[in-house]
């Protein structure tokens, strides 16, 4: 998922069950009391809750998942690290891994995987970007738990009586969405988040940092250009609602299963939600936009543990149940999340699934917007810069001439300091 809505710290409810995950290996770094993990409150699927019940009674511990927005939760775990008070283990969005290994905050998995690689088919099994985006200085540090893509959502009555295709290019989609615009409807809605703008950086050709040249968010023109476009989606063809800044990442696929939009550009996180609130909707879903290129943001989530973490050795007998293939395949069944095993996709829960297919034929174009940012040590402060740009353009409605040049100016003194 890209991004997280919640921040209240809860207990997991349990459910007792097996969950066909590795035995536990005696020890396990030490059993008993409570066993705390950091969590997307989106991904309390039944699959994991299986894990837990019998990861719980395998172990002589109780199970706690604090979920957190994204953003309160790196300001929790940099708090964390600072006073030594750290959780057993955490999920991240994707992209903190190598960042926190460089800072020496997160724990080298190496040994473990030395161990125990083979037998849970790792790196073999995991698709390569899977493993290099949590590879630092030639070691792993993170276990990629999801990975997936954002695609075209449309409504298939709403184009249909329109006589419309679906968008395939950034031109037939502002078409698309301004002839579906109508009354209460919109012919998007824009969700909220920053990293749902990274998808459009992308189609044209753009990454946040350059690790040859330094720079940040090139080619120049082409990066205004594309976060022009989602602005104006907004303050000029008002084809989408401003995205907010509560991050509730459900509002888009609320408006959808509520048929007041036609589109929206999302992920198979949201498709539970569409078919819940709305069981009866016909929906389909459709590659990627093409900009100067076809292009989407490849997600997910990782796994990894505490550099202060007081038992690791059980920390990973978690990661190894909740990453086993025959959990991941649960999830699937259940959410229609997509994982980064290549077995998984081999699976017929897979194969057999209209919500997921597309999404694995998307997977082949996915990139990363963040790639090599880690290395400058300054990933957080890069990225809250890159917010304070994404909200000053998409929900205060500033041009791009402004919006960059406060970019730039605070990135300089960031990259300087």
């Amino acid at each position: 998922m890209l991004g997280v809505a919640g921040g209240a710290a809860a207990a997991l409810p349990l459910a007792a069950c097996g969950s066909g995950a590795p035995e536990a290996e005696p020890g396990g770094g030490g059993g008993g009391g409570t066993f705390l993990a950091y969590w997307n409150n989106a991904h309390e699927y039944e699959a994991y809750k299986d894990v837990v019940a019998q990861f719980e009674k395998d172990h002589g511990v109780t199970v706690e998942l604090q979920k957190f927005q994204w953003e309160d939760l790196r300001t929790k775990l940099v708090s964390d690290f600072q006073s030594g008070n750290v959780p057993d283990v955490v999920e991240e969005p994707g992209s903190w891994v190598q960042e926190f290994a460089l800072s020496k905050d997160a724990l080298s998995l190496q040994k473990y995987l030395d161990k125990d690689g083979t037998k849970i088919g790792f790196p073999d099994d995991w698709l390569d970007v899977a493993v290099s985006d949590n590879t630092h200085e030639g070691q792993v540090y993170g276990i990629q738990m999801h990975y997936t893509c954002t695609l075209l959502f449309y409504n298939r009555k709403m184009l249909d009586d329109a006589g419309i295709e679906p968008p395939a290019t950034w031109d037939d989609f502002l078409s698309a969405a301004r002839e579906l615009t109508s009354g209460d409807v919109n012919g998007t809605v824009l969700n909220d988040g920053l990293s749902y703008s990274y998808p459009w950086m992308l189609q044209n050709g753009v990454h946040e940092y350059d690790a040859d040249s330094g720079e940040l968010l090139q080619p120049r023109a082409a990066a205004m250009e594309a976060m022009q476009f989602q602005r104006d989606l907004v303050h000029e063809h008002k084809v989408s609602p401003k995205p907010t800044t509560s991050l509730d990442v459900t509002r888009a696929a609320k408006f959808f299963a509520a048929e007041r939009t036609a589109m929206i550009l999302t992920g198979p996180w949201d498709i539970p939600i569409i078919k819940q609130s709305n069981p009866d909707l016909e929906y389909g879903i459709a590659p990627a936009l093409t900009g100067k290129r076809q292009s989407t943001i490849a997600g997910g989530t990782t796994l990894f543990i505490p550099a202060q973490a007081k038992r690791p050795d059980l920390s990973w007998d978690f990661i190894k149940r909740i990453t086993a293939l025959k959990t991941e395949t649960a999830a699937t069944e259940e959410s229609s999340m997509l994982m980064p095993r290549k077995s998984w996709a081999k699976e017929p829960a897979v194969q057999e699934n209209p919500d997921v297919k597309p999404f694995t034929e998307g997977l082949p174009y996915a990139e990363e917007f963040r790639t090599g940012v880690y290395t400058t040590g300054k990933a957080g402060e890069l990225e809250d810069i890159y917010k304070t740009l994404y909200e000053s353009m998409l929900i205060e409605g500033a041009g791009a001439e402004e919006a960059f040049a406060a970019y730039d100016d605070a990135a300089k003194n960031i990259l300087k300091g």
